[in-house]
């Protein structure tokens, strides 16, 4: 019988040796929302994806909040705006940075980088291997750094390539990576299922994110192998400060709470058909809600299915506190 030979490769093991071993914990660059690792970040164009990832860089640089609410470690900041150009990043930044505060000079800013075939990887490299504490690289966008398909590609392969180097050296350096592109037009149920592409995509990076806007908001949805899920309810401003406002669900019940309420104080006593005539939703919801705002004191049930605002005045609930932006 021929020796058997041992497998010595550092990605091969036992259960049991996995058993023991340890393991540094998990980085997170925004706690909660971006760990360590690559992201693919999608979503409309003109929605404002620029404008969230610079609010993340700069927080990160500073060592400061992003979103407003959400504490960040310092470290240095790579942030590739390769659709921007000098003129137009100074005037971003001017609006997001309050004045005589010093621009961070731990945040690297590039308009031009290589494509993926010619170097990029490299070009990112050695600028975390020269940073003291790298912590965040963003692409702005995908398409700029993409080599150029061939006819002959295999699409699913052809987008697996395209993000899967960026995912190896995440892991060699350390450092959380996020990619922006772009959604496709047409909607879906699972926000995730809008990414522009195949599957290939969102399958060859460690966590998916995208930015999408109903009548009821802006929404930044999340989904990664080390994360747990999650669906924000999220506010740019004037200013070009994105803002955190709390769980999509809860600062959608909020919204239409407070609906709720100020059809009552205005129709004084009311039924759920009444005031579902009133408000514009659906019947079945406003029954929901109404019982459960019944619950938490916010309305005063009555004989006969009415409803009214209490006499003795409204009590202020968590819920209401989630559409006011979070303090830091």
């Amino acid at each position: 019988m021929a020796d058997v030979i041992p497998l010595i490769d550092h990605h091969t093991f036992t259960a049991a040796d996995l058993q023991h071993m340890e393991f540094e914990p998990l980085r997170y660059v925004i706690p909660g929302y971006l760990a360590e690792g690559a992201t693919l970040f999608a979503g409309k164009p003109k929605l404002g994806k620029s404008w969230l990832v610079l609010d993340w860089c700069i927080s990160v640089a500073i060592g400061g909040y992003a979103l407003g609410s959400i504490k960040c470690e310092q470290g240095d900041v790579l942030y590739a705006a390769l659709e921007d150009n000098q003129r137009r990043l100074q005037r971003r930044m001017r609006q997001v940075i309050p004045d005589r505060q010093a621009w961070p000079d731990r945040l690297t800013l590039r308009t031009t980088m290589k494509r993926l075939d010619d170097g990029l990887i490299d070009e990112i490299r050695a600028w975390a291997q020269a940073s003291p504490n790298p912590r965040l690289v963003v692409i702005d966008t995908l398409a700029k750094v993409r080599p150029p398909g061939k006819r002959t590609d295999n699409p699913y392969e052809s987008d697996y390539q395209a993000v899967a180097p960026f995912l190896s050296l995440a892991a060699e350096m350390g450092v959380a990576i996020i990619i922006v592109h772009h959604t496709r037009k047409a909607e879906a149920d699972d926000p995730l299922d809008m990414v522009s592409g195949t599957t290939g995509l969102t399958g060859g990076v460690d966590s998916v994110m995208v930015l999408t806007r109903d009548g009821q908001g802006t929404v930044l949805t999340g989904r990664g192998r080390d994360l747990d899920d999650f669906e924000s309810a999220v506010k740019l401003d004037n200013s070009g400060r994105w803002t955190l406002l709390g769980d999509a669900d809860d600062v959608r019940r909020s919204k239409e709470r407070n609906r709720i309420l100020e059809a009552v104080e205005r129709l004084g006593e009311a039924g759920p058909k009444e005031i579902a005539d009133a408000t514009n939703m659906k019947a079945n919801n406003v029954r929901y809600l109404l019982t459960q705002m019944a619950s938490a004191g916010e309305l005063e049930k009555l004989e006969r299915g009415l409803y009214r605002v209490p006499t003795v005045g409204r009590p202020l609930t968590s819920l209401t506190l989630l559409t006011e932006p979070a303090k830091c």
